[in-house]
């Protein structure tokens, strides 16, 4: 195989052939995957092309990529964004599937090491926008969406309450689409709690705003500027009591009486586009 001008390794001889299913670092991967959590060195598992290039273009940092043998292509295309100490694995069509969670397994996957943030970072960051507080949202989707949209219209980052869905989830990644990468996030348990975290942002004079379906300031009469945070609560339930009867506001979106509540993922995008366009015209 031709080597390039500067006698680097070609994607395929980077790629080292894995052949059983029980190879520790294929097991590892499988493992993250199937528990949505990290692994024990702290390398979150992705899949997908498009949430590999996200990553890449994230400036992630890799610690190694499996490819499909049937999508060996990919490896063309990708090694040569990726720094060539990465480990690269070649597996059959048959262990690779087995491996990823998804359904219609595209052809490569990686252990990447995402950013850590504390929840200071996100209250210095209150000037770019709200902070959402995400208390026992179960659907990865609608936690992606959520991710995208923060991303999107401006939020000093995420934090998520206990009781929700983990982001480490193949399908909030995807449904993310690569602002998981870039938006800082917290874990409320790491932060001592939903409390403590309640009691942090008060003491830096943060303002807690919640949606309501039914009651509440309307959405285009609330003040959503300066420093505020913004709960979501479960899908079916809402925010548990406890935490709704701290908020100093209820914000609520005006809707159609034939739709009961609108769903999780589309409601803090509306209030997220609204604050920021609060923001502009202030």
């Amino acid at each position: 195989m031709a080597r390039t001008s500067d006698n680097a390794p070609t994607a395929s001889e980077r790629l080292r052939r894995i052949e059983g299913r029980h190879n520790s670092l294929v097991k590892e991967v499988r493992h993250t995957f199937a528990k949505a959590e990290l692994t024990e060195s702290g390398d979150c598992a992705i899949e997908g092309l498009r949430i590999v290039e996200e990553a890449i273009r994230s400036g992630l940092r890799f610690r190694t990529v499996l490819f499909k043998q049937s999508a060996q292509n990919l490896a063309e295309r990708l090694l040569p964004q990726i720094a060539s100490h990465v480990e690269t694995l070649l597996l059959p069509d048959k262990i690779f599937d087995s491996t990823v969670p998804s359904e219609t397994p595209q052809g490569v996957a990686a252990l990447v090491r995402l950013r850590e943030s504390k929840l200071d970072d996100l209250v210095e960051r209150l000037h770019v926008g709200p902070i959402m507080i995400v208390a026992g949202l179960q659907d990865p989707g609608n936690l992606g969406t959520l991710l995208r949209s923060a991303e999107a219209f401006g939020s000093g980052g995420v934090v998520l309450g206990e009781g929700t869905v983990s982001p480490f989830n193949s399908k909030v990644i995807r449904a993310s689409a690569g602002s998981i990468f870039r938006l800082p996030f917290v874990l409320a348990k790491a932060a001592g709690g939903n409390e403590d975290v309640l009691g942090k942002l008060r003491n830096q004079s943060v303002r807690l705003v919640a949606t309501s379906s039914h009651k509440g300031t309307a959405i285009h009469e609330a003040r959503l500027t300066g420093p505020w945070a913004m709960f979501i609560g479960n899908e079916g339930a809402g925010l548990p009591r406890n935490l709704m009867a701290q908020v100093d506001e209820l914000v609520a979106i005006p809707h159609s009486a034939q739709v009961e509540s609108l769903n999780a993922g589309v409601a803090a995008s509306i209030l997220l586009y609204e604050a920021a366009r609060q923001r502009q015209l202030a």
